[in-house]
């Protein structure tokens, strides 16, 4: 890679990238800290598509501004979508995001001969979406990604779109794909969400203007934390024009706010109580600014708050969704055994998950046990390791919070973070009572590296 130096848009000071290997230095004594965490991946996404098949301008506050949400405007912009993008005063990592919504119609599109390109990265919100929404333009779309994305899998939801009559060519049913848009068409289909429950999520939300009937079929659909939440906000977004008497109460435009990444919080949580003294028994010696409240939001992993003490057994089906990593940077110190069940899901997203949590947990000492897709872990002492993040931002940041309890935790190409939270190690440096005041090093030189050395970009 050539050397190269650019200027932290935070700042003028001329900085160098972030170093490929770096660790984390233990927290030396209790934090007590509120940090803020830029918006949720998962919810501005489905928010930008809901955006753009509406009518008129919609403006996202608090919106996650990283890689996979940059892709996703990035791909509307060439779509044809205006979208104006601006700063956030409150977290560096958020951006207001205004749409102009087109009641489902959608202005670009390329012929048979020279398809219009959009480059989705690995990003499986943004893959899974843009595949039903250029079914509704009228032209030829291909959609492309990294290597990575083009292993993940899409055949149900090509299986469903084709079972309404659209046009799909893929000879193994990945990216990249070829897609014939026909514009709205009212029919019926069946979707499976064993893989992905963001082929449901992309029928659901492009059926409020295509007259789809999407039949959701797999794991138990009124537990699925995703179908939940893209339900609740094609509700927000449509409910009042679609179903009610009084259709002029729609959304056609507003403001959509959208909450921190429970996710992302989840990090910050576990910090303060591995950090924390035995004897201290404060809840929360870290929180998160505008914590959704429990029970209130969409976001299963706003759950992540009753699991200080571990229990015997945590599903990702039914008790949390990418949380359920962080708590197993957690579980070698509890002083029973801990079963973390229904994992599949992990295996298809970045990397294959579970075997990676497995090598390098293994790594640190842990005695993890993986059977099919459940992982155990048993009490074990562990110690610092040189940790593989197979260019998944969860991989970086899990183990970045277990090196601030184990000495010794590297992590190499830290920088895979800005798919979803560019700032995260700044938050780590920045001190208490804005971040945790952890010290970060170049394992190459030694050096401390200042809090605008560790912009992920």
């Amino acid at each position: 890679m050539p050397f190269r130096i650019r200027v932290h848009p935070c700042s003028s000071v001329v900085k160098m990238p972030l170093p490929d290997l770096i660790e984390i230095t233990p927290l030396d004594r209790p934090v007590h800290a509120e940090v803020t965490v830029p918006g949720s991946k998962s919810i501005t996404n489905r928010a930008l598509i809901l955006a753009a098949l509406g009518d008129g301008e919609v403006t996202l506050e608090s919106a996650l501004w990283s890689e996979d949400t940059q892709i996703m405007v990035e791909c509307l912009r060439k779509l044809g979508f205006t979208v104006n993008v601006t700063p956030d005063l409150e977290e560096f990592c958020n951006r207001t995001i205004t749409v102009g919504g087109l009641g489902g119609k959608i202005p670009n599109a390329g012929t048979a001969e020279k398809p219009l390109e959009l480059f989705v990265g690995n990003s499986g919100t943004a893959a899974r979406f843009l595949v039903a929404l250029v079914c509704l333009g009228n032209g030829v779309y291909r959609l492309s990604g990294v290597p990575r994305m083009h292993e993940r899998p899409q055949a149900p939801l090509f299986q469903a779109l084709r079972q309404l009559g659209y046009r799909i060519n893929s000879p193994n049913d990945k990216l990249p794909a070829i897609l014939h848009g026909a514009g709205p068409r009212p029919g019926a289909c069946q979707v499976s969400i064993e893989e992905s429950s963001q082929f449901a999520s992309a029928l659901l939300m492009c059926s409020l203007v295509a007259g789809w009937h999407v039949e959701i079929v797999g794991e138990n659909v009124e537990e699925s934390p995703y179908v939940y939440m893209t339900r609740e906000m094609c509700s927000y977004f449509y409910w009042s024009r679609k179903r009610s008497r009084q259709p002029e109460r729609g959304m056609k435009g507003g403001v959509y706010p959208v909450d921190p990444d429970s996710s992302s919080g989840s990090y910050f949580l576990a910090a303060g109580w591995l950090a924390s003294s035995p004897a201290q028994d404060e809840p929360q010696p870290v929180s998160v600014a505008r914590w959704p409240v429990l029970g209130a939001g969409f976001q299963i992993d706003t759950n992540f708050l009753n699991y200080r003490v571990l229990p015997e057994t945590i599903s990702r089906k039914t008790n949390l969704g990418d949380s359920i990593m962080t708590l197993m940077m957690m579980a070698s110190f509890a002083d029973h055994s801990v079963k973390f069940t229904d994992l599949g899901h992990l295996r298809v997203q970045e990397c294959d998950r579970v075997s990676a949590l497995r090598a390098e947990l293994t790594k640190c000492g842990a005695k993890v046990v993986e059977e099919g897709d459940t992982l155990t872990l048993h009490p074990s002492p562990l110690h610092g390791a040189e940790i593989e993040t197979y260019n998944d931002h969860r991989m970086a940041m899990c183990f970045a919070t277990l090196g601030l309890k184990v000495p010794g935790i590297q992590i190499r190409n830290p920088a895979c973070v800005k798919k979803t939270f560019p700032n995260f190690f700044q938050k780590f440096a920045v001190p208490p009572p804005h971040g945790l005041g952890a010290t970060i090093l170049d394992v190459k030189t030694g050096r401390k590296l200042a809090v605008e050395d560790l912009f992920a970009d």
